[in-house]
């Protein structure tokens, strides 16, 4: 799960099935239904996208990258159909098309408004008198008028007339940035809000502000309603209504002709609600916003409730974990007061609002519908997920004086918490009965929780709890270089695991022994027996700091993290590190294995949440079903060779992809009695695929002097019958040349030395003269 967008234009199709926002240098395409990345467009410059606009008939999506080029696309095949060079000086800030869907305009950094004929391709319009930055371009949606509306650094408003390529007036009554313009359907009306806290309604026949209302925040976007009665949002008649977006993070409702608010949405709890954006879907009867979070949020524009929220960007993900009797669900929690629950199968999201502060970890009870929360804002929450995936707070406590860094959930049964701070004390907080009961529904009231006991137990800061499987033992991991044991519910010191050169990061109990593992910014992890406290094993790879660590695979290997981005694999018997996992680029800070073991879950500060599966048990399947089929094609391999059909012998030995497989049949072939012209017939009848494979092969069997007869009796084969351009047309032809010339070479020059000793030898015997011996022998 990657991030999607990292703030800017956000928008919607008109039946509200895709939604279109800017990632660095992509636009991203999602579909609403399920939350999916559908489509990623990237210029092929690779440079930031700077702006972008979907045309009202939905068919043309107009990009500008910081490399000054405008591309036009077929976004639903991703296909640009037409690049073409900005012309402005400086990158687009702003663009926006005509109601026909014909006419681009483009504002730009360099204080110029261009306008394209996108159907003929040419530029039409070069409007220049906007000192600074253009930020707000906008078309008149009678299409017939052909006015032009934009808005600079200096707040005023320019109306252009596109007929007589002039300024026809400007509207100055803002005092600061303008942030949006928007009409209203009979196209005599403009309303234009802004950071100055006002809106203005402009009569756009006079070009005069018809009224001023004052909306007490900081207006990033205001839209105008459909002028018919909605009781459920204050419009009790058919009246011009607008609604606003801003800095206090609620959405309200104004009548124009009296400037009265009619209606304000809740505010929810916590900080960074702040909205950024807000636009209105007529067709598909949709208002979307967007929160200083980078969170979407899809509303029913006739009554404003929430139908889908999307989390577009999650900074530093701190923790995650599995949820759900199946771990259906994931929670998230990033750099934020707000938790984040998907739903795996569909990627639904619902943002959890409640802390007042970031969010620093959190923990799961053994069923999976009850989850707690700790953050910096010194408290702890307790969440619950009913049936239907819906998720609330069900119970709250605070008593900690400093941030609360890491919490833990009883074992057994959910009847306790325990939470570790960097105030140094650890705090065991029971769950009152009411809580358990499945009576209780979540109705906003949620339940107080009181510390049953408090524990000085380190020194430094605590980063890490663990309860034991049975609920009897309590580990504590700080800053100060130890771990210490516990006797629960009191809270009694049983012993302390030093040796450690740094502080640590994480504690774990095994789920079968009576073992505890420390993660450590050292680079380590240690195991240690919980009878003696002695140090059993230490494993060391990470080149800095582990700073999860947990055990998988029934307690016999354990899974680590470390703030270099990798996730190791390690079996506790040998201490081996089986298996090193790099997908993140930053500290992997969350790591949570699922209750079947199959599964796993990792987070990082490079904002990426990612998914792991165990693939042991059908990766053994996959070898041994390997080896199965190597012993049978072995034997099948000796049956060709026995019935001396050595073409298919030959072929099947290709297809085993073992070089040695094929010179012993190459060798059997050899040692027939018709050598060559069972070679020579064999080999013709290859597939071109197969005498690529052999002359590879040839490569290797002709470094080695035994086996160099072999691969000269096929290249002289190749080199006979098969034409110079076929050969040379062979996939790798050149390189096995390059290898194959100087072995050739000194396999010749030796036979040559061998040929001319042979020779001597031979002029020796017919040279030799022996002395014929005496009949008689010679008298002494």
């Amino acid at each position: 799960m990657e991030p999607f967008y990292k703030g800017g234009k956000v928008q919607l199709d008109q039946p509200g099935q895709h939604l279109f926002c800017v990632c660095g240098t992509r636009v991203n395409i999602l579909d609403v239904a399920s939350g999916a990345v559908l489509r990623s467009l990237e210029q092929e410059d690779q440079e930031d996208i700077t702006a972008f606009d979907l045309s009202p008939d939905d068919e043309v999506l107009v990009t500008a990258s910081r490399a000054l080029l405008l591309a036009q696309w077929a976004w639903r095949e991703g296909s640009i159909t037409r690049l073409w060079k900005a012309v402005h000086t400086a990158p687009v800030a702003t663009m926006a098309f005509d109601p026909t869907s014909t006419l681009l305009a483009t504002g730009g950094c360099d204080g110029a408004v261009r306008v394209w004929d996108v159907v003929r391709h040419y530029g039409t319009h070069h409007l220049r008198g906007s000192p600074g930055v253009v930020h707000l371009v906008a078309f008149h949606p009678d299409p017939t008028r052909l006015l032009l509306f934009s808005s600079a650094a200096d707040a005023a408003i320019r109306v252009w007339s596109l007929q007589d390529r002039s300024c026809l007036a400007v509207l100055t009554a803002h005092y600061s940035a303008v942030t949006s313009l928007t009409f209203s359907a009979d196209g005599h009306t403009m309303l234009s809000s802004g950071r100055d806290k006002i809106c203005i309604l402009w009569d756009l026949h006079s070009c005069k502000a018809t009224r001023t209302v004052p909306v007490f925040e900081s207006v990033e976007a205001a839209v105008l309603l459909p002028e018919e009665p909605v009781p459920t949002l204050g419009m009790k008649n058919s009246g011009l209504h607008f609604l606003t977006a801003g800095d206090q993070g609620t959405l309200r409702v104004w009548e124009a002709a009296s400037g009265q608010c009619v209606y304000t949405q809740p505010q929810l709890p916590g900080p960074g609600q702040e909205l950024t954006h807000c636009a209105l879907a007529r067709t598909a009867g949709l208002l979307l916003s967007v929160t200083a979070d980078h969170n979407l949020l899809l509303y029913e524009a006739q009554s404003l409730q929430l139908q889908k929220q999307f989390a577009g960007y999650s900074e530093e993900v701190l923790d995650v974990r599995f949820l759900g009797p199946k771990d259906s669900h994931i929670v998230v929690a990033s750099n934020s007061p707000c938790l984040k629950v998907f739903e795996l199968q569909t990627s639904a999201c619902q943002i959890l609002h409640g802390h007042t502060d970031i969010v620093l970890a959190l923990d799961v009870f053994r069923k999976g519908w009850l989850f707690a929360s700790c953050a910096k804002d010194q408290s702890v929450r307790v969440w619950r997920m009913n049936k239907a995936g819906q998720v609330a707070c069900v119970a709250q406590g605070s008593g900690h004086t400093h941030s609360v860094g890491t919490i833990c959930c009883s074992r057994l049964k959910e009847s306790f918490l325990v939470t570790g701070s960097q105030d140094c004390t650890v705090k065991l907080w029971p769950l009152p009965e009411a809580l358990l009961s499945k009576s209780t529904a979540p109705d906003g009231s949620s339940i107080i929780l009181q510390a049953q006991a408090t524990q000085r137990c380190h020194d430094k800061d605590i980063n890490s709890v663990a309860v034991a499987p049975n609920d009897k033992l309590l580990a504590t991991g700080s800053q100060d270089r130890t771990a210490k044991l516990w006797a629960l519910p009191q809270c009694q010191l049983l012993g302390v695991f030093s040796g450690h050169r740094r502080g640590l990061w994480c504690v774990q109990f095994s789920p079968m022994d009576q073992v505890l593992a420390t993660a450590s910014a050292d680079g380590t992890i240690k195991l240690w027996a919980l009878q003696d406290f002695s140090c059993l094993k230490t494993f060391e790879g990470h080149d800095a700091s582990v700073l999860k660590v947990a055990f998988v695979s029934r307690g016999t290997q354990l899974l680590s993290s470390g703030s270099d981005g990798l996730v190791k694999l390690w079996t506790i018997k040998n201490n081996e590190c089986v298996r090193t996992l790099d997908a993140h680029e930053d500290k992997v800070w969350g790591l949570h294995c699922s209750q079947l073991d199959d599964r796993t879950l990792t987070g990082a500060s490079d904002s990426c949440v990612i998914l792991w599966k165990d693939v042991t048990e059908a990766e053994q399947a996959e070898e041994q079903a390997k080896r199965e089929e190597h012993v049978v094609k072995q034997q099948e391999l000796d049956n060709l060779l026995h019935e001396k059909r050595y073409l298919r012998a030959l072929g099947l030995a290709i297809s085993l992809d073992r070089p040695h497989t094929v010179l012993t049949v190459i060798q059997a072939i050899r040692r027939d009695p018709e050598a060559c012209e069972k070679l020579e017939a064999t080999m013709l009848r290859l597939r071109r695929d197969q005498k690529e494979a052999l002359l590879r092969f040839c490569v290797t069997w002709n470094t080695n002097s035994r086996h160099c007869h072999e691969a000269q009796a096929v290249l002289g084969v190749l080199l006979q019958h098969e034409p110079p351009e076929e050969l040379l047309s062979y996939q790798g032809v050149r390189a096995a040349l390059e290898a194959l010339l100087p072995y050739t070479e000194r396999h010749f020059q030796r036979l040559s030395r061998t040929l001319q000793a042979a020779t001597f030898l031979d002029f020796l015997w017919h040279n030799m003269k022996l002395s014929p011996l005496s009949a008689t022998p010679t008298a002494l």
